[in-house]
């Protein structure tokens, strides 16, 4: 089984975790393919390579089985934009801290390639979106999994946003500026902006100031068939579009058109895992700081 593994560079002291888990996946049978950022941060670390890379062009033509990030969730977001439109199954194995996406903990990681060897997994369609203008800028990598955000530039004012659902107007948000998250990126930076927690499979959208200057504007949550139409408003020359981690600066009285990808990420489901057990690991729902309060 070919794969393909993509890292970014990291501390020096998780090198000897990367290669040990390279010699995993080879001790079960499946074979590593590096890309080459992985490939020259091993070598950088003074690692002897044991493992081919990936040939330079596209990856659809590989024969590839599945793709592994190895990292955090960042890592995980440039695997999705590694393997675009190709279909081909990504897997987070979490080297990192909070991990939402790249699920598959270190110390789980045997168990984890067995089921894969083996074939104990589901695939899990996740939701993009794509931004349909902007060619010039963005070209093939014009979709995001978690969010496409608006921000202003560095300390300059804050900048407002008209916001068409369709052909109807929504609203106008005066704000550092906003997010349009897929139910993925729910748990990503909409979250930590005062957002709601959706399912990954539902078919919706959150639209989400950042620090909006009217404090009775909240996120909204909108079926995700909508074409959203923002139309920027700032006094600054320029802002920034950011597609998941991806930013570029674009001028600021853009007109930006977001529509859900007509193609989707599969994500690896392990069999006994589920975004439920995520959210309780990872948000620590159900814990009752209450009851530690008064230990000494």
């Amino acid at each position: 089984m070919r794969i393909a593994v993509n890292g970014r560079a990291m501390e020096a002291g998780v090198a000897p975790v990367v290669m040990r888990t390279l010699e995993q996946m080879s001790a079960h049978g499946l074979v590593p393919l590096l890309t080459a950022s992985l490939a020259q941060w091993l070598a950088e670390m003074g690692k002897t390579l044991k493992w081919p890379v990936l040939e330079d062009g596209p990856l659809g033509e590989q024969e590839l089985e599945l793709c592994v990030s190895l990292g955090g969730d960042g890592t995980l977001l440039d695997t999705v934009a590694l393997v675009g439109r190709t279909e081909i199954p990504v897997l987070g194995i979490n080297l990192g801290r909070l991990g939402f996406l790249s699920n598959v903990r270190s110390d789980n990681l045997d168990t984890a390639l067995l089921a894969i060897k083996h074939g104990h997994y589901s695939l899990q369609d996740r939701s993009l979106l794509q931004v349909i203008d902007h060619e010039e800028i963005l070209g093939q990598q014009n979709f995001a999994l978690n969010e496409v955000s608006i921000h202003k530039r560095d300390s300059s004012s804050m900048i407002a946003v008209h916001v068409h659902l369709g052909t109807d107007f929504l609203n106008t948000y005066w704000a550092d500026g906003l997010i349009i998250a897929t139910p993925t990126g729910s748990t990503a930076y909409s979250l930590s902006c005062g957002g709601p927690v959706l399912d990954p499979t539902s078919d919706a959208l959150v639209i989400n100031p950042i620090c909006p200057h009217n404090l009775n504007v909240r996120p909204f949550v909108v079926p995700d068939h909508y074409t959203i139409r923002l139309q920027l408003e700032a006094r600054a020359d320029r802002c920034l579009m950011n597609l998941d981690s991806r930013s570029s600066s674009i001028d600021g009285q853009s007109l930006i058109t977001i529509q859900r990808a007509d193609f989707t990420v599969k994500m690896v489901q392990l069999e006994g895992t589920n975004f439920l057990d995520t959210l309780r690991a990872k948000l620590s729902w159900g814990l009752d700081v209450r009851s530690s309060m008064f230990r000494p």
